[in-house]
Order: structure tokens, then C-alpha cells, then sequence
């Protein structure tokens, strides 16, 4: 069947140039859903086919400059867990998803209501008293079909924890309660799977990332048993702006955790707030 497939492929790719003139075989995103359909596979699998004979698909020739093939294969072939759809989760599957990173696993038991309008990219006003899960799922195959996505409408606890994010090559943290960003991290230690954690209040927020060795939150927040409820966020709020942006270092997170390039957050701290126009790295050890 492969070998069909590539013939497939090729047949329907053309040849194209990107903005600075460099030359490249693609393969458009209707082409792509085809031949998914076609051959019965996922598309991120149809995807996956064409890099590997030098064509690009339509939807990630932006990428390209900064990605290798091989950088956007590894993607395709990666599998998120995010836990909490609101304001931080909803941007961040919106870019995860643009991104192309290929399997997608959605965490929240959560509904929509009017005090989310003000930042949760996935929430309206025909959605409110939706699960979140149902509009994030919708969300993504509105914005690539070509990725595979799992919606559990579901809080985290001790008994599901270890099910609902086994299997992950990252989790992301876009929770607001302390305890279960413990919890989380406790559970993610566990599976040998590195974290992603975010946090917003007002204007400001932080992100860190925590491999299973590393000493984690504690570092922020002290010890779970010491830290309260909430965050800052419950008495701080949190606008859109800051929002975006903690979700947006997140998502870079996750991507130079899956292509194994840059540098990361790990024991260390990116602390913003736009009021005051600042920004730091803390290092936390």
C-alpha cells in the first residue's frame, strides 16, 4: 500500500517557490485529506510519506525555514497531552495544531461560561454551557484535519491521571488550581514524560519546563502540601494579552522538547509582566 501511496503523492505534488525564491515539491492540504480518505490513514501519516520524499506539505511550507523535514516529521509523529482547555490551553492546541504537531490529547472537564469570553480563544457565545472538550476537538479539525485528537471531558485526579496522559512525549500544564498542577507534575514525573507548566495573573505570568528528575514546583510554589488553592490569578484576574503570550512560550516549549534544539526552561523560570514592559530568566537552582 506504501508504495502506492507514494506514487499517489508525487502524482498530485507540484513544484513551487517560497518567498525568497528557494524551490520545493508541495502537496496541498485538500490533496492530503484525499488521499487520507483514500488509503484509509490518518493524514499526519499521508503527511509524514510526502517529507520523506521531499515534499512539503502546503500547510507547513512557513515552517520550513526554521524546520527541517525531518524537524516537521518528528512533530507529526509526536504526541501532546494538555491539561486545561481554558485561556492558556485553548491558544496553546490553536498553535500546537498550526504548528502540526500530529497527535493531540485534550484534557478538561470544564464548560464554558460568560467570565471566559474575555481570553479563551475557543469559547463564544453559541458555545456557552459547551464542554470544552467538544469545541476544542472541533477547533483542531477545523484548523488541520490532517491531526489526530483526543478529547476527555474529564478533571484530573489520582485515579485517572496516570490513563489520561500516559504515552506522552510532552504534557502541558494549563491549569489554575496549585494542587492539581502537583498532582500533575507528579503523575507526568511518574510516566517519564517531561512538563510543560504555565501560569497567568493579571498581566503577568511564568513558564518552566520539568523533566521527570528535576525538583519541579516545589521550586515555585514550596511544598504541595503548603501551597494554596489558587494562584495569584484568582485575585489578579488575568487578561488576554498576558494570556497569549505564557500559552505562546508554552508551545515553544513543547516544540524544542520534541526536536530536542534550543534552549530550555528546565530549572529555570521566564517570568513576564507587560505592565512594566519586563522580562527575566530566574534560574531556580
Amino acid at each position: 500500500m506504501k508504495s502506492d501511496m507514494i506514487i499517489n503523492i508525487k502524482k498530485v505534488s507540484i513544484h513551487k517557490k517560497m518567498p525568497d525564491d528557494t524551490s520545493y515539491n508541495s502537496i496541498s492540504s485538500e490533496h492530503v485529506t484525499h488521499l487520507s480518505s483514500h488509503f484509509k490513514v490518518p493524514g499526519q501519516y499521508i503527511e509524514i510519506t510526502a517529507l520523506e520524499h521531499n515534499i512539503v506539505p502546503e500547510r507547513y511550507v512557513r515552517n520550513m525555514k526554521m524546520f527541517s523535514a525531518k524537524d516537521q516529521s518528528a512533530l507529526l509523529k509526536s504526541r501532546v497531552s494538555v491539561v486545561g482547555l481554558g485561556g492558556l490551553g485553548g491558544a496553546l492546541i490553536e498553535m500546537l495544531a498550526r504548528t502540526g504537531v500530529g497527535n493531540l490529547n485534550l484534557i478538561d472537564g470544564d464548560i464554558f461560561e460568560d467570565s471566559n469570553l474575555n481570553r479563551q480563544f475557543l469559547s463564544t457565545h453559541s458555545l456557552l454551557e459547551t464542554v470544552k472538550t467538544e469545541a476544542a476537538v472541533k477547533r483542531i479539525a477545523e484548523i488541520n484535519s490532517s491531526i489526530v485528537v483526543q478529547g476527555y471531558s474529564e478533571y484530573l485526579d489520582e485515579k485517572n491521571a496516570p490513563g489520561l496522559i500516559d504515552h506522552s512525549d510532552v504534557v502541558v500544564d494549563c491549569l489554575d488550581s496549585i494542587p492539581s498542577r502537583f498532582l500533575l507534575e507528579r503523575t507526568s514525573k511518574s510516566l517519564g514524560s517531561p512538563l510543560v507548566s504555565g501560569a497567568v495573573a493579571g498581566t503577568s505570568g511564568h513558564v518552566t519546563s520539568i523533566f521527570p528528575k528535576d525538583p519541579g514546583l516545589k521550586l515555585i510554589y514550596s511544598e504541595s502540601e503548603d501551597s494554596p488553592q489558587k494562584g495569584a490569578e484568582a485575585s489578579l484576574g488575568c487578561l488576554t494579552q498576558a494570556v497569549t503570550l505564557i500559552a505562546a512560550l508554552e508551545t515553544s516549549e513543547v516544540v524544542k522538547i520534541i526536536l530536542k534544539r534550543g534552549s530550555l526552561l528546565r530549572n529555570k523560570l521566564f517570568i513576564v509582566d507587560l505592565m512594566d514592559n519586563t522580562m527575566d530568566v530566574l534560574d531556580l537552582i
